[in-house]
């Protein structure tokens, strides 16, 4: 798929200088950056080079009118020493998906997968070792033409770097408190919500700043027309166990279809858990609070695995989840999709592409 690959190692790692006891997320990249253009009608010539800083014009379009987008993915070492993706075959599809709404070029078919691989095969000493830690993988492209024209752009380039991160949450961690957010929008029907594109994030900063600064750990979303029904967290999906049936809001093109959305649906399948894919209006979340309806609550991310919610505010009042603590479900599911990643569980859907690193070979 990258038989023309053209690869230019670094000449000396920067992996001696890293402290991987006290990892932040994304403050420290790996040795090395995959890079592509494209001009001329085509992507060009692919290549490995060393990680270090790029020359954009002023003018670059993408600064000006957000034609960017970007993925999310992770690469795990597990207990057997052996090197797994997670389901990158679905991160290529959403990044098509994205690309397709901001009339970015789309990649070849299995380019995304294969450029993954190359990084993560010439980088793999940076994967970190302990438990939950891992190897995260940010793939961006964005318009790269100079012009002040509103149209797309004629030239792009497509990164990839990596960034040995920490655990977003521990498995034991306390639950977070969400401040849901019925003033500010972050997406509207007919727009990119379902889009990995820059503008969605930046959007949810000031309300999750605020939220922070009050004590909270993220926002809950409404929807952007009536902010009456429930949509996403703002780095996560939102799951809610309602006397037994595990519901989540359906995919209307204003939340992001997460990856690991998709893998929790599964596994709950796998468990014979009812599940449903609804719109759920906040007042029907909050009766179900006070009536005990309501007995666990929790996000899913690829940051975060799935994290335990405890809090809700909403209009001046703080609604408490399963006493504020992380309910059976969401260990179960957490310990399950880790599991995955690192090779402790069979992998019986196939969701890892495993990695020939050093002396171990692909499955």
């Amino acid at each position: 798929m990258l038989s023309d690959l053209r690869i230019q190692r670094t000449p000396q790692s920067r992996r001696s200088t890293v402290d991987y006891t006290s990892l932040g997320f994304g403050n420290v990249f790996s040795d090395h950056m995959f890079t592509m253009r494209y001009f001329d009608g085509a992507w060009q010539q692919p290549e490995v080079v060393p990680y270090g800083p790029i020359g954009v014009e002023p003018g670059c379009l993408s600064l000006h009118y957000g034609q960017s987008v970007f993925e999310g993915l992770k690469a795990f070492r597990g207990p057997d020493d052996r090197v797994r993706v997670f389901r990158p075959d679905m991160n290529a599809k959403r990044f098509q998906d994205s690309c397709e709404r901001l009339c970015i070029p789309p990649l070849d078919d299995g380019v995304f997968e294969a450029a993954v691989r190359e990084l993560v095969r010439i980088d793999h000493e940076w994967i970190p070792t302990e438990r939950g830690q891992a190897l995260y993988i940010r793939p961006i492209v964005f318009a790269l033409e100079s012009h002040l024209e509103v149209r797309p752009a004629s030239s792009y380039l497509f990164m990839i770097i990596a960034a040995p991160v920490r655990t977003y949450y521990e498995r034991d961690a306390k639950a977070v408190a969400l401040k849901v957010q019925d003033q500010f929008t972050r997406a509207a029907p007919g727009g990119v919500g379902f889009a990995k594109t820059a503008g969605n994030y930046a959007a949810s900063l000031l309300p999750g700043d605020e939220s922070r600064r009050e004590g909270f750990d993220q926002a809950l979303w409404l929807d952007g027309a009536e902010h009456k029904y429930v949509e996403e967290v703002g780095q996560m999906n939102i799951f809610f166990d309602l006397g037994g049936t595990v519901v989540t809001p359906e995919l209307r093109g204003t939340i992001l279809p997460g990856i690991t959305r998709a893998s929790v649906l599964q596994l709950l399948s796998d468990r014979g858990v009812r599940t449903e894919q609804r719109r759920i209006e906040i007042g029907e979340l909050t009766a179900a609070i006070e009536n005990g309806e309501l007995r666990e609550a929790f996000g899913a991310g690829t940051a975060t695995v799935v994290a335990p919610v405890g809090k809700l505010a909403y209009q001046g009042q703080t609604y408490e989840i399963n006493r504020g603590e992380a309910g059976p479900l969401t260990g179960a599911l957490y310990d399950e999709i880790l599991g995955i990643q690192l090779g402790e569980i069979p992998d019986r859907h196939g969701w890892n592409m495993e990695i020939m690193a050093g002396s171990q070979s692909v499955a």
